[in-house]
């Protein structure tokens, strides 16, 4: 059964509010550095990364280090805001957040189906660098729970699961954190 390593990316340069699509600040850059130094005792295995900033530079200390490149998969970005003025995406999803995957509205719903859709189809192992939305996504999904948060992963931690092709089942959840929607 694949195995996934769904890795949160390190600290954010801006909030949620701030910047539609920052980078890592200078933790952000050394948890990526950690993580890395961690993940490389894996044989090398298939790398995805979101295609935001954040996740892509959390993967590129990894990258180094195996002289491969993440496949870029869209579908395990952040949980899509589109239409949301920067100044009301804080409250917007707070909003998410605190409530259940039944209710939250189709786009994102459709997108969760995506998220682990996604993560069933991979044949083999991955390390996939994602969000905290994200990853909750998949979590929720092998617990078979309708909560958007049903944990709060850290920065830079690793959540690993197993798929079967049919469901996911956790293995291991990632260090935990308090996390502020900004």
């Amino acid at each position: 059964m694949p195995r996934i390593h769904l890795v949160r990316h390190g600290k954010a340069a801006a909030t949620f509010t701030e910047a539609s699509d920052p980078g890592l600040d200078a933790l952000g850059k050394q948890q990526a550095e950690a993580t890395a130094q961690r993940l490389a005792l894996l044989a090398p295995v298939q790398l995805l990364s979101s295609p935001l900033k954040r996740a892509r530079e959390t993967a590129l200390p990894l990258e180094t280090r195996w002289q491969r490149s993440a496949r870029i998969e869209d579908a395990i970005a952040e949980i899509p805001s589109p239409g949301i003025a920067m100044d009301a995406r804080g409250a917007w999803l707070r909003a998410i957040m605190t409530g259940t995957w039944s209710d939250a509205p189709a786009p994102q719903r459709q997108w969760a189906r995506d998220v682990v859709a996604t993560l069933l189809a991979l044949p083999h192992d991955v390390i996939a660098f994602s969000h905290f939305v994200a990853i909750n996504v998949a979590v929720a999904h092998a617990l078979g729970r309708d909560e958007v948060t049903v944990f709060r992963p850290d920065n830079a931690s690793i959540t690993i699961l197993e798929s079967d092709g049919k469901n996911l089942r956790v293995i291991e959840l990632g260090s935990e954190a308090a996390t502020s929607v900004g």
